[in-house]
């Protein structure tokens, strides 16, 4: 698979489609709207589990692709997100990450905006993600949508 190939795409449960695998599925939204999907990531550090992927409904590559409009939009989910995080998760902060083209480490042609809940020397940077079990992502993603539904 070349850098840009599309026919893994890992975000299809947003159009409603399921792989048998680890890959995102359709209990792991919190939240969704016309223009942008907010969802448990099934990728996981050791230390920030249930973190969140933001991203548009329509396919933009990357940050110089992104409409305003839809930017707007990410950004108020991700708000959303953090501040689910910081209610449920118990959390001491939260991060935000997004990366494009290949120099700045963008390893998904979809443009996504990371939203990690954050704790004191949890040592983020320092760690590797692993394929979470879908199972548990469901923990994380009815904590997140049930504070977001009274919230909201």
């Amino acid at each position: 698979m070349n850098e840009k190939d599309d026919s893994i795409f890992p975000f299809c449960c947003v159009w409603g489609i399921e792989r048998a695998n680890q890959g995102t599925k359709q209990k792991d939204i919190i939240y969704q709207n016309e223009y942008v999907t907010a969802f448990i990531a099934s990728k996981w550090w050791p230390n920030n589990k249930g973190h969140v992927l933001v991203i548009p409904n329509q396919h933009f590559e990357n940050i110089f692709d992104l409409p305003v409009d839809y930017a707007g939009e990410i950004h108020r989910a991700a708000q959303l997100a953090a501040s689910a995080m910081k209610s449920t998760y118990g959390c001491d902060g939260i991060s935000t990450r997004q990366h494009n083209e290949p120099a700045g480490n963008q390893d998904v042609w979809h443009y996504h905006l990371h939203v990690y809940p954050r704790y004191v020397n949890d040592q983020l940077y320092l760690t590797k993600g692993t394929q979470s079990d879908p199972d548990e992502r469901s923990f994380y993603a009815e904590k997140l949508r049930s504070w977001i539904k009274e919230n909201v």
